[in-house]
């Protein structure tokens, strides 16, 4: 058997392996990443509705869009608001943002970044709080806007941040995706009321 022919053996051998080793880690391990993923998205809901105190989830079929929504529920099971995730392609990858928003749909409640894989030091200061904390009490209406180089001027707008402008605009792009599908599948007036017994309390400790 001459060299090469050991070689490229050698080379399916290591790769059948590292496979299979591979296989077998994504197995045990996936269980406990959704768990995470799970614990983190439910902690996010309390994060941009912090009057809340339980939640309920919603769920709808809007075409071939699955709609979801969490109805945040505070004192005297009175709703405070409603949370949603926005995901779209950033820079690098996926963003996903936990959206809280007005029962009345006219401002934002606040937002949490979840999943981002963007240019450290750049695009990943979506993250950053100083940029997160912007969207508390951003009118919706007609869209929210991002602007560079200067402080907001408007009531729908936010500063993008310096040298990621693209990062910030998907951010705000998958907001306002996001909220016309939820806007369209919950009409305002189907939150305004928590049917009795119907609330999903959180694992995580709020």
């Amino acid at each position: 058997m001459n060299t090469v022919l050991k070689m490229f053996l050698n080379l399916v051998i290591i790769g059948s392996v590292s496979g299979v080793v591979l296989a077998v880690a994504f197995h045990y391990a996936d269980p406990m990443i959704q768990a995470n993923k799970e614990k983190e998205l439910k902690e996010a809901i309390f994060v941009v509705l912090p009057d809340a105190k339980e939640y309920r989830a919603l769920e709808k079929t809007v075409g071939s869009d699955k709609i979801v929504v969490y109805q945040g529920v505070g004192a005297n099971n009175a709703p405070v608001g409603v949370a949603f995730k926005a995901d779209g392609g950033g820079f690098q990858g996926n963003i996903g943002v936990m959206v809280g928003l007005e029962l009345d749909y006219l401002k934002l409640r606040g937002i949490k970044i979840l999943d981002q894989v963007e240019t450290p030091g750049l695009g990943n200061r979506i993250a950053e709080p100083k940029f997160e904390e912007q969207f508390k009490g951003v009118e919706i209406a007609p869209r929210i806007e991002y602007i560079k180089n200067r402080k907001p001027e408007k009531p729908n707008q936010i500063q993008s941040i310096t040298g990621a402008t693209i990062s910030s605009d998907a951010v705000v792009k998958n907001i306002n995706n996001a909220i016309g599908k939820v806007i369209k599948a919950f009409p305002k007036e189907e939150l305004l009321v928590v049917a009795p017994g119907q609330t999903d309390k959180p694992k995580a400790t709020h």
